[in-house]
């Protein structure tokens, strides 16, 4: 998901950032400033002083249009660190817009690393939806809603016959309020550069999208993010319920399709606010293909009847 984008120098960072960094004391003696990749909707630096080595996120006063509320990434990503499965919290200046973590020191995932560890992703994110509940709920039905509404009114990009579309979101939404089994706290964007192994364990990072959510969502999405085979899906399922779930897969691969249906509009979006060098709106087609494909395909109606399939 994540574009290459060119970073800053070290000069070019301080002459940029350093004045909103001096306003944190312990990042005021720092040695080192260098830039992390990734990022599509925050910059986020890595700074090392004679206390440590941290992470300076640092948000865009755009993030609001996507759904993102910066106090609740802040709250949420103090009860993930208390949970055992997110860096610790340090900093916060909400007009400012920084948020400091500290640094953990792994190996950052692609696409292909979180197919050979599903079982232990499984285990991470079990961590997770145990913590006590985030301060709100995500709920792509109503985010899709959301991202449809202001695409219209600023009159950004919409792909050709989105909105006739919607049917198959009327049934989602019916099918799974039917078969509901609850919210927990979730990340709701795992992208496999949000995963960090340490060797020990995995770690989970970026919480800007996080909140209470059915945890079906949490792992079709992760599977649709890394562009995993299906066989993956059944695998990640089986493994975090410790059995096999046809009704659970089925849930994961719809929430995925209907995952993808709500990110087309965050590309829309993107493409019409972003200042960086990425070209969203081909992203976000490359999901919508996939939509096309999947929404009304036999497959898609034979996983509507599985959400009803319990095992015995």
């Amino acid at each position: 998901m994540y574009p290459f984008v060119m970073t800053l120098s070290a000069m070019q960072l301080e002459e940029s950032f350093g004045a909103l960094l001096d306003q944190v004391p312990r990042l005021r003696s720092r040695s080192e400033i260098s830039e992390l990749s990734g990022g599509l909707t925050n910059r986020n630096l890595k700074v090392s002083t004679d206390s440590g080595i941290y992470v300076a996120r640092i948000s865009s006063n755009a993030s609001s249009l996507l759904s993102i509320d910066r106090e609740a990434e802040y709250r949420n990503s103090i009860i993930a660190a208390e949970a055992g499965v997110a860096a610790p919290v340090y900093d916060y200046l909400p007009g400012a817009g920084l948020l400091v973590i500290g640094f953990l020191t792994g190996d950052t995932y692609g696409a292909q690393d979180v197919a050979a560890n599903l079982p232990r992703i499984a285990q991470s994110i079990k961590k997770l939806h145990q913590a006590k509940p985030f301060v709100r709920d995500f709920d792509m039905f109503e985010i899709q809603k959301s991202y449809l509404s202001i695409v219209k009114e600023r009159g950004f990009r919409i792909p050709a016959e989105y909105e006739e579309l919607s049917k198959y979101g009327d049934e989602l939404f019916a099918a799974f309020q039917a078969t509901d089994d609850g919210k927990v706290p979730c990340n709701n964007d795992l992208l496999a550069a949000n995963f960090i192994d340490d060797g020990q364990k995995i770690w989970l990072i970026d919480y800007e999208y996080s909140g209470n959510n059915d945890p079906c969502f949490e792992l079709g999405n992760l599977w649709a993010e890394s562009f995993l085979p299906i066989d993956s899906l059944r695998e990640l399922v089986t493994a975090y319920y410790g059995e096999d779930r046809p009704d659970k897969f089925a849930r994961a691969w719809l929430f995925s399709v209907y995952g993808k249906y709500g990110w087309t509009l965050w590309a829309s979006i993107q493409d019409g606010i972003s200042e960086l060098d990425f070209d969203f709106w081909t992203w976000g087609m490359k999901k919508y293909s996939d939509v096309l494909r999947d929404f009304g395909s036999d497959f898609y109606h034979e996983q509507i009847a599985n959400l009803h399939r319990k095992t015995p």
